[in-house]
């Protein structure tokens, strides 16, 4: 029996956004409760744009937060092309989580030398409360991408280093299949209609896309309506 894959959609982005938000405000307060802290892994990309905006203005209790990062572009620290800076434009620069408490990747230097340290950095923790991933049109996630296998096997190092990345830059260093999944929860989030076939293929678990490799234990997927038209006549997804 297949793992359950539990659907949320959306009428519109900005109304997944603010039910997204509310649910990781309430699964952060019980993490922290249980057991003192809170860690999720967050993605880069276009979609999350407005659920950060939206965290920046959640009442966290903000230095119980620990933050990572399923995959970094090798660009300077600071770049805005960078997936870290994102995140801090938008939400962890206007919140008060401590420096320590938050793991970039050092991608700045390459692929390889980067996902070594971030490699020893994971080592050191243990399965994350949150992993959120971005799913991409092509139903890659992180920078893992379909026709290449490195990061998908089960002895995957923790990270790996990426080159000739079919998305630019070229050089990336991404979290493996096996670390994403190394979660209690994994939220999969995608909007727009342009990721309707890549949502479909998730709900067959299609073992062509990454996104399936993640979601192979379950997930959660959080989805607008037009990302998820072509999941209707398989699923019967919560509509809100």
């Amino acid at each position: 029996m297949r793992p359950a894959i539990r659907w949320h959609v959306y009428s519109t982005p900005d109304a997944l956004a603010d039910a997204l938000a509310a649910a990781i405000e309430l699964r952060a307060r019980r993490c922290i409760a249980a057991r003192g802290q809170y860690s999720i892994v967050l993605t880069g990309g276009s979609t999350p744009r407005g659920l950060y905006t939206r965290l920046a203005r959640i009442d966290a209790d903000w230095p119980r937060w620990r933050i990572y990062f399923g995959d970094e572009r090798c660009v300077p620290r600071g770049d805005a092309e960078r997936n870290d800076e994102l995140a801090r434009s938008l939400w962890l620069s206007h919140v008060p989580i401590p420096d320590d408490r938050i793991h970039p990747i050092p991608a700045e230097l390459g692929p390889e030398r980067a996902a070594d340290a971030y490699a020893r950095e994971l080592a050191k923790v243990g399965r994350f409360d949150t992993t959120l991933l971005g799913v991409g049109e092509d139903g890659h996630v992180a920078s893992l991408f379909p026709g290449r296998t490195e990061g998908l096997g089960h002895d995957a190092p923790d990270a790996i280093g990426v080159r000739g990345s079919p998305k630019p830059p070229p050089e990336r260093v991404s979290m493996s299949a096996r670390r994403l999944r190394d979660s209690d929860e994994i939220v999969l989030l995608a909007t727009g209609g342009a990721k309707r076939d890549a949502i479909g293929r998730l709900a067959r678990l299609d073992p062509s896309i990454p996104a399936s490799a993640v979601a192979i234990d379950g997930a959660e997927v959080w989805l607008d309506e037009e990302a998820a038209a072509d999941i209707r006549s398989a699923r019967e997804p919560d509509r809100l």
